[in-house]
């Protein structure tokens, strides 16, 4: 394994699967907050549904609600805006941008 500024990040993958292959718990993955991840989750869901041709407000009731989404003016809601950002920031983790998910980010 190279020894380089991403060593540390080699070294605890390398531990994960370990516990994994040997059937011991895997300690949670520190690279992502649980908020990181839950809208990560999100952007990936809304990138599908565009691909499927959903529209983007169908895509907001399937994240968000039926009910949540009807209660405001969909030109001017807040959650239009949240999932044009889902959809924009889905397509940009499918066309490469997962590659920064493999590292932890690190202060210069």
């Amino acid at each position: 394994m190279p020894l380089d500024a991403h060593s540390l990040d080699r070294v605890q993958s390398l531990i994960r699967l370990w516990r994994s292959l040997h059937g011991l718990p895997v300690p949670q993955d520190s690279r992502m907050t649980a908020q990181q991840r839950r809208r990560l989750k999100n952007m990936l869901r809304a990138a599908d549904g565009r691909l499927h041709n959903a529209d983007y407000r169908e895509i907001a009731e399937a994240i968000f609600g039926v009910e949540r989404v009807a209660s405001d003016p969909w030109k001017t809601s807040a959650l239009r805006d949240a999932v044009l950002d889902l959809v924009k920031d889905g397509f940009a983790m499918i066309d490469g941008g997962y590659r920064k998910l493999l590292r932890h980010r690190r202060r210069s």
